[in-house]
């Protein structure tokens, strides 16, 4: 017999030798069986080579064979051998008691409920809930004693306000739901949860207002939840590729916050949460480009000094957008349109420069862009100073050796200042990646490439839809009673109407003449 041959017999033999010691897994959905031990040696099947799943047995009242399975890590030890394990070594189980009289009369956990296929027995445990199987008893015990390291909870670092809350979402699902809570207190607030992921069993939670949101659009989230078929979710970014409308399209669809306050002001407006266990990013939807223009801190500041703000971001994020595009059509094909002394200044400074005003706009914004996302990838102690030095060393520097010239630097920054002011980190990206395109239609057709983008680009942004409301809502189509919290940030007695997404909706959602005054406050003196 050959080496290889001899090599693959050997391997065959112990291939059959761990068959034959490593019993069959039972299908999950397998009720469970009378015996504890059959019941504990499938279950050792399941978790075979699992250092972190604990086996404890011990016998009830000194006679009655049980068995105790958690995970290490994700249980409270502490309390389980506390309250459930060191009182049942003390009790005497009656004969042929059912599990129910275990659990009304000895065991002091508030959260207990009965478990009927290895399934469930899966499940609770793979959610640190402990299980307890009884010898002669075809049902388990589940204790809610799950307990884990979580951060505590932060103010969102993406998402500061001057005036406003300082709570953010964390990683724990029940911390996130309970945060929901403590600000809308009404049972109206309707949670359904769910899993998705094959493997991962992530816990999903489709929240909304009953009465305020259109019944039509839970039913639609919902359908499209559920006919995600996936391996694992380990973010929430997962399911807002799987449930968006126009995946290719380069605007998202559905907002994402870590704000509490913010998820309730949607909630409040008849939109629908998606919390996913293990992100502190919560989804919102529907929504439109106007909402990821805004912040929370315009509902929290006075109306006037809001609005001032709110056109501000819309001019900044009209000058992000375009700003270098301008600069290279009119110094490319424009001359007449810039004032003559200021076109001499720039052609001295550009006289150095070897290249053609497109690939110096190329190569200043991917530097640009290149230092932005070092510093957001280095340790927060040097991120900061590494993009701020590194921009200004490298276009003096590339100023000095006539690589670039300074307006082309003035125009990167003031581009990159702007683009900070879109409150929203994915809207942010969408409006940088539209900026290359956007500089290769400069340069090539000039003013008329442009307008050949802006064209494009608002025909795009008419077309697509977030969960069936049209993306540039409340201006396309027309709604001129919601453009009160759109173009201008109305004072909160003016906001009567909630706005229309779909369907049927609360309209009202204040009472009628809030305006205040003097008079309507009584005579001071």
């Amino acid at each position: 017999m050959s080496r290889n041959a001899r090599k693959w017999w050997r391997s065959h033999k112990q291939r059959v030798q761990q068959q034959q010691a490593v019993p069959s897994h039972t299908p999950l959905h397998t009720p469970l069986h009378r015996e504890l031990a059959e019941n504990e040696q499938q279950l050792r099947a399941f978790y075979a080579n699992c250092a972190d799943v604990v086996f404890r047995s011990f016998r009830i009242g000194g006679s009655t064979r049980a068995l105790a399975i958690y995970i290490q890590g994700l249980t409270n030890n502490e309390e389980l051998e506390r309250t459930v394990l060191s009182v049942l070594m003390k009790t005497k189980l009656p004969k042929d008691s059912a599990i129910s009289k275990l659990l009304d009369n000895v065991v002091s956990v508030s959260k207990t409920h009965e478990l009927a296929t290895f399934e469930d027995c899966l499940e609770s445990v793979a959610n640190g809930y402990p299980i307890l199987l009884i010898d002669q008893q075809q049902r388990a015990l589940s204790f809610g004693l799950a307990r884990w390291e979580k951060r505590q909870i932060e103010e969102p670092m993406a998402e500061g306000v001057v005036r406003g809350p300082r709570e953010g979402f964390t990683e724990s699902l029940q911390v996130n739901t309970a945060l929901l809570r403590r600000l809308i207190k009404t049972p109206a607030l309707k949670m359904e949860q769910m899993q998705i992921g094959g493997y991962t069993k992530t816990q999903v939670v489709l929240a909304y207002v009953d009465g305020l949101v259109d019944a039509d659009l839970v039913t639609e989230v919902r359908a499209r939840l559920n006919r995600i078929d996936i391996d694992g979710v380990l973010e929430s970014g997962y399911i807002e590729e799987m449930i968006e409308d126009y995946p290719a399209s380069p605007f998202p669809q559905i907002l994402t916050t870590e704000r509490p306050d913010v998820t309730c002001g949607n909630l409040l407006e008849g939109r629908i949460a998606i919390l996913v266990d293990g992100t502190p990013f919560v989804m919102i939807a529907p929504t439109t480009l106007f909402s990821l223009l805004q912040s929370s801190e315009d509902y929290y500041q006075r109306s006037i000094a809001s609005t001032a703000i709110r056109w501000l971001r819309y001019l900044f994020t009209v000058i992000s957008f375009l700003l270098p595009s301008l600069y290279v059509a009119l110094i490319t094909y424009h001359h007449e349109m810039v004032p003559t002394s200021l076109l001499i200044s720039m052609a001295a400074s550009r006289e150095p420069v070897p290249f053609p005003a497109l690939v110096e706009a190329l190569l200043m914004e991917i530097t640009f862009e290149a230092l932005r996302e070092a510093g957001v990838r280095l340790p927060k102690q040097v991120g900061a100073a590494v993009s701020i030095v590194g921009a200004l060393v490298i276009g003096q520097a590339a100023v000095q050796a006539g690589l670039v010239s300074a307006p082309m630097v003035i125009v990167v920054a003031i581009t990159g200042i702007a683009s900070f002011m879109i409150p929203h980190y994915i809207a942010g990206i969408s409006i940088r990646l539209l900026r290359f395109p956007m500089m290769f239609l400069a340069g090539t057709l000039g003013l008329l490439g442009i307008m050949l983008g802006i064209i494009v680009t608002v025909i795009h942004l008419s077309t697509i839809r977030s969960l069936g409301v049209p993306y540039l809502t409340p201006v396309g189509p027309m709604k001129f009673s919601e453009w009160k919290d759109t173009i201008v940030r109305a004072p909160w007695w003016m906001m009567n109407e909630r706005p229309h997404l779909t369907g049927d909706y609360q309209k009202i959602r204040q009472g009628a003449d809030q305006k205040p005054g003097p008079e309507k406050g009584g005579d001071p003196a």
